[in-house]
């Protein structure tokens, strides 16, 4: 029986969704060793942090979480405290780590996933801290996943990013584009409908990169109708588009698609000619309008959402108002709005900044204004009309209430006495919000 049999783990992930499918690998990998899951860091025997390397904020997140940590190693000697992910893959933070935190037992970086198991068990065996950044790339395709629902699964179809984005540090962290075959995720999409997951979500720093790689004239919008068809599926959905590749091709077979969901999440960045080409964006302000015009025109009622860095390098007043312009025209559901955050090795990082953090933060309120505005009126303008959700459970601030969300994304709330978590119902919205929406079962 291998040690590690009836052993716990508790594990933290940090970032976007690319992140939240890694813990779920390395849950099940674990849980193939005999570790159990704990909701607890206090009863574990394995502490795992999953880092994000986009801002400064998760990077600070995992120093805070670690010095709680350390107390918890005092108390138990065999504790093994990990740290991995994207921050972990960067040589001078894992170092870092390593260095100020001579409590970890191991710090991995995101090629290193495949390894994790034994490396687990070189951390027990070790006195000293294991360590492992390398910039090899194993195969992920065979490795196990413990889905974290039982009705939504995230399946990716691409690795990495060739975009170098001047202020992104994701392409050194996640390596260069990597297209999985189009069977194999055909196959995984098949297996979870048959498993009885209803809605999946696509996954990829840049899913319209997808098969730019494989050269067999198989793209992005080929996957979408072929999963399109797949029975027993009931949502698709995606994330994230690159304004760049967004082809009207791919807008018409979303239209044309009976699961995909009308939902685009469309990052901009910034509403500023000069700005989006010192970020490398490689697109104009004019042509993402268009975009959102052909979106609106082919799709009727879709739902659009965005990011927005404020205060990038060299960023002016005139620039901000740019952006404020185009969040008017666009008139974006929602907007993800950040205080840009300087990333080691990336160009921005190198350029001269010209703004206080109290500008940077009075512009940060301003967008919100803004955007809070048109987001409160495109749920008001969905008062009296019906939804179908895909049930979620008991909503996070009131049980007494259950969350779905619409094919646009939105997040409803309504009142019923029985659990209808992974059911599908209707209802009536009621009630705007800026950030939900309230509805009554029909």
């Amino acid at each position: 029986m291998n040690n590690s049999t009836l052993k716990k783990y508790f594990q933290v992930t940090l970032g976007c969704q690319m992140n939240e499918h890694d813990s779920e690998v390395i849950a099940a990998m674990l849980e193939s060793k005999g570790y159990n899951p704990v909701s607890s860091a206090e009863d574990a025997d394995l502490i795992i942090i999953n880092t994000c390397a986009v801002r400064k904020k998760p990077e600070d997140k995992v120093a805070s979480l670690l010095g709680k940590y350390a107390a918890l190693k005092e108390i138990n000697k065999n504790l093994i405290i990990a740290v991995g992910g994207c921050m972990t893959q960067q040589s001078d933070a894992a170092h870092y780590i390593k260095d100020r935190f001579h409590f970890v037992d191991l710090v991995f970086g995101t090629h290193a996933l495949p390894r994790l198991p034994e490396l687990i068990d070189q951390a027990s065996e070790s006195k000293s801290a294991i360590l492992d950044i390398s910039e090899d790339y194993l195969d992920r395709d065979k490795l196990p996943v413990s889905h974290g629902s039982s009705f939504k699964a995230w399946l990716p179809i691409i690795y990495g990013c060739n975009n170098y984005c001047s202020y992104c540090v994701v392409p050194f962290v996640r390596g260069s584009e990597r297209s999985r075959p189009f069977h194999d995720i055909i196959n995984d999409a098949k297996q979870l409908a048959e498993n009885g997951y209803l809605e999946i979500t696509l996954l990829g720093q840049n899913v319209n990169s997808y098969g730019n790689d494989l050269n067999n004239g198989v793209g992005f919008t080929d996957l979408l109708k072929e999963i399109n068809s797949i029975e027993g599926l009931r949502r698709i959905r995606f994330m994230t588009s690159h304004p760049k590749d967004l082809s009207v091709k791919l807008i018409e077979t979303i239209a044309m698609g009976e699961l995909l969901c009308e939902h685009f999440h469309l990052p901009v960045q910034s509403g500023s000619n000069r700005i989006l080409g010192l970020m490398n964006r490689k697109y104009t302000k004019e042509k993402y309008l268009n975009l959102i015009k052909e979106i609106k025109d082919m799709i009727p009622g879709a739902s659009i959402t965005s990011d927005i860095i404020i205060g990038f390098p060299g960023e002016n007043e005139s620039d901000f108002q740019e952006t404020l312009n185009l969040v008017q025209e666009a008139r974006f559901d929602n907007a993800f709005s950040f205080i840009y955050s300087p990333r080691n090795n990336t160009a921005a990082a190198k350029m001269k900044e010209t703004l206080s953090h109290a500008e940077k933060e009075d512009r940060l309120l301003r967008f919100n204004e803004v955007q809070h505005k048109i987001s409160k009126e495109i749920n008001l303008s969905l008062v009296g009309s019906t939804a179908e959700l895909l049930v979620e459970g008991p909503s996070k601030n009131n049980p007494e209430q259950q969350t779905g969300r619409t094919r646009t994304n939105k997040l409803v709330h309504f009142s019923h006495s029985e659990d209808l978590t992974a059911n599908f119902a209707e209802v009536i919205i009621t009630e705007a919000r800026t950030w939900n929406l309230v509805g009554e079962l029909e």
